[in-house]
């Protein structure tokens, strides 16, 4: 594959993550993909497969609508590209045991992926838990 990885990386963002084309986690994704989730006092790391991170963006936009997701930042070293984001949708799904009240709400977030061969072989992912919960309450 001759894609390189701030392509590889910019395409998953704006294909696969933003929601618009799950279906597109076959192409970017290999086919096992190190998922660290960076969590103060809880570290976990999950393998991810382009099928399983597709049904992961499905939740989020049954717990978020059709959300709008802008990248605010793009960095790129070698083989790793680091993404900052944010997203915006309305709370129209259970989220955390909350039932759903319609109203907008933002998360942020940002990953550092790696890239192997044109697709993400790895990333290391932190969301503002937050300020997701206090939006919640």
């Amino acid at each position: 594959m001759t894609r390189s990885t701030e392509e590889t990386v910019r395409a998953f963002l704006d294909q696969v993550r933003s929601g618009r084309s799950p279906e597109a986690a076959w192409d970017l994704l290999a086919p096992v993909v190190l998922a660290h989730q960076v969590r103060a006092g809880a570290r976990e790391v999950l393998e991810r497969s382009p099928a399983n991170y597709a049904e992961h963006v499905e939740e989020m936009i049954e717990m978020f609508g059709d959300f709008a997701f802008v990248v605010d930042e793009l960095l790129v070293d070698g083989d790793k590209a680091y993404a900052r984001w944010t997203q915006h949708g309305h709370h129209v799904g259970e989220i955390d045991g909350h039932p759903p009240t319609g109203r907008p709400i933002e998360t942020v977030g940002s990953a550092v992926y790696r890239v192997a061969d044109g697709r993400i072989v790895e990333y290391w992912i932190q969301q503002d838990a937050a300020g997701l919960a206090a939006q919640l309450a």
